[in-house]
C-alpha cells in the first residue's frame, strides 16, 4: 500500500474590491501585493497594501471565505493597528499616503483560505469615504 503524502497546504488568494465614493480614478491609487500563494499549515502569510490618496489615513482589511461571507479582520489608522478580537492577524506599517501597511496572517490553517482585500479610507467623525480595488477575474 502506498503512503499518502502529507500535503497540508492552503491557498490564499488576494484580490481587490472596489467601492467608489469619489470616482473611478481612486482605484488606480491603491496597490496590493501578493496575488496568490500556497503556504503550509502553521506558516505565516504577509500581504501589503499602499495608496497614494492625499487625505486617506486608514486601511481596512477584509477576508471573503469560500462561502462568500465577508469578515473585517481589522484596520490600520495612521500608524496604529486595530485587529478585530478573535482574529489571528497582526498589522504593521502605516496607513498614510505612500506608506505600506502589511497584514500578517498567523498560524495558517484550513480556515485561512479565502480572498483578502484591502481598502483605503478617509477617517473623520464628520466625513467618511473609502476606496477599495476590485477583483479582476
Amino acid at each position: 500500500m502506498k503512503a499518502q503524502p502529507d500535503c497540508d497546504y492552503y491557498v490564499l488568494t488576494v484580490c481587490f474590491f472596489l467601492l467608489f465614493t469619489k470616482g473611478s480614478s481612486l482605484s488606480e491609487q491603491i496597490v496590493q501585493t501578493l496575488v496568490e500563494t500556497l503556504k503550509n499549515s502553521g506558516e505565516t502569510a504577509k500581504i501589503s497594501c499602499s495608496h497614494s490618496i492625499q487625505s486617506y489615513d486608514q486601511i481596512l482589511w477584509y477576508k471573503q471565505s469560500q462561502q462568500y461571507q465577508m469578515q473585517l479582520l481589522g484596520y490600520m489608522y495612521g500608524d496604529s493597528p486595530f485587529p478585530e478580537k478573535g482574529v489571528d492577524v497582526t498589522m504593521e506599517g502605516s496607513a498614510n499616503k505612500d506608506q505600506t501597511c502589511t497584514l500578517i496572517i498567523n498560524k495558517l490553517n484550513v480556515n485561512s483560505s479565502g480572498v483578502y482585500f484591502c481598502a483605503a479610507s478617509y477617517h473623520s467623525a464628520a466625513h467618511h469615504s473609502s476606496s477599495v480595488q476590485e477583483p479582476s477575474f
